[in-house]
């Protein structure tokens, strides 16, 4: 589907939202807004000898307001989305900055605060939605981020449809970006490399209520083309004991001529490694036992836009997307509301990665150990107010990767506004 239909169609959106047309039942009955409140400390010690900076420290407020409207009567409906994202700096400094929460000018020194306002114009026709604009797609190809103070977002033109029960398809095209830390609309990029979109095209069929397949295939124009294949089966053993299978596979090439200009190994920044990982986790009652395994082989890093892999060793601090990453992980998630604490649960993992290479490392190996401890309020005046400690060790050989001590306060609390 080409660029142009699908701005000019979502162009078209946008103004029939903002005329009479709006008075329709459907657009404003249906229309939601809700406040996300975050508040972020994290302090991120660097262990090696040879670190630039010794802490990274920083605590910060985000606010995240989203606006959705429903859609205008009519066999073709017309709607209109809003995000506006504030960050707002609690304490930092230029000798403590780079924990992602704050962006930083060309001084060095942290931002006070940065803002984005983004826009999305949709349009509905029976079970097919076009949206055009600011986009925050969760694809085993392409997602967004959101593990620090404001979530990350693109902006481009997807097409989502669901015409046929059980099958969900997106087609689409990511022109920009906006990091995390980052109030600038950018260029797609990876390695150092520009380039002037992504386009996508797949989806996901539930074959059966315990078994869903995914393909997907990506473009990053002139760097990466990729095909994605991925399984997910639920498996009912007994009263409360189940078992998930969670099996991805990428297969990844270089598309165009160019090279990366930070390459990861001595081949110049070539582009062409399969991906295999997968997680097999059991659930009985209150646990859940967890068990993953990757395989990078070929050439090159893993490659992906923004800042999250589609990898079950996406974890706190470490992606495990070096060339030629072997890792495992084991975890382990309990629930205390077997014990008559609802609203708290526990995590705790650990990644074991091995034959890491980089430009400068052969056979380098990288490991992280994970804590978490989530407390969801209940009931009373701070009811569903929730506070994540979280502590992360990352450690590695051959200065693969920073050693890192890092702990996390987070407090995040969601108000529906209508």
């Amino acid at each position: 589907m080409h660029s142009c239909f699908l701005r000019t169609a979502a162009s078209a959106g946008l103004c029939a939202a903002f005329t009479p047309l709006v008075a329709h039942a459907d657009f404003i009955q249906d229309s939601k807004a809700n406040l996300d409140l975050r508040n972020f400390y994290m302090n991120r010690d660097f262990r090696q000898s040879n670190a630039p900076q010794n802490q990274a420290q920083e605590w910060a407020q985000g606010f995240v307001l989203r606006l959705e409207s429903g859609y205008t009567q009519g066999v073709v409906g017309f709607g209109v989305d809003a995000l506006g994202e504030l960050g707002l700096k609690l304490d930092s400094s230029r000798d403590r900055r780079g924990t992602g929460l704050l962006p930083a000018g060309a001084s060095g020194e942290p931002a006070d605060s940065y803002s984005e306002l983004g826009l999305t114009g949709k349009l509905r026709v029976s079970k097919t939605v076009l949206k055009l604009g600011t986009l925050q797609p969760l694809l085993p190809v392409a997602a967004y981020n959101d593990t620090r103070l404001l979530p990350s977002t693109y902006n481009g033109e997807l097409v989502t449809s669901q015409e046929i029960d059980g099958l969900t398809l997106n087609v689409g095209r990511l022109e920009k970006q906006n990091l995390r830390d980052s109030s600038n609309n950018e260029s797609m990029s990876y390695g150092g490399v520009t380039s002037s979109h992504l386009d996508l095209a797949g989806g996901t069929y539930a074959i059966n209520p315990h078994l869903a397949a995914t393909y997907y295939y990506a473009q990053m124009q002139d760097i990466y083309r990729q095909n994605f294949i991925g399984l997910v089966h639920d498996l009912p053993l007994a009263e409360g004991v189940s078992l998930r299978s969670d099996l991805r596979y990428f297969d990844t090439r270089e598309q165009g001529s160019a090279r990366l200009r930070s390459p990861s190994r001595v081949d110049g920044g070539r582009i062409d490694n399969r991906f295999f990982n997968g997680m097999f986790s059991l659930s009985v009652g209150a646990h859940k036992f967890g068990l993953g395994y990757q395989n990078l082989s070929g050439d090159g890093d893993f490659a992906f836009p923004g800042q999250d892999p589609y990898s079950v060793n996406l974890v706190t601090i470490n992606i495990f997307t070096k060339a030629n990453t072997d890792a495992w992980q084991a975890r382990y998630d309990y629930n205390f509301a077997a014990l008559g604490v609802p609203g708290l649960t526990f995590m705790t993992r650990y990644v074991d990665g091995s034959h890491a290479q980089t430009a400068t490392v052969r056979n380098g190996r990288e490991w992280e150990r994970d804590t978490d401890l989530v407390y969801t309020v209940q009931s009373g005046p701070l009811k569903n107010v929730n506070v994540r400690l979280r502590n992360a060790t990352l450690r590695s050989s051959n200065g693969l990767t920073s050693d890192i001590d890092e702990s996390r306060i987070i407090v995040g609390y969601s108000v529906a506004l209508w």
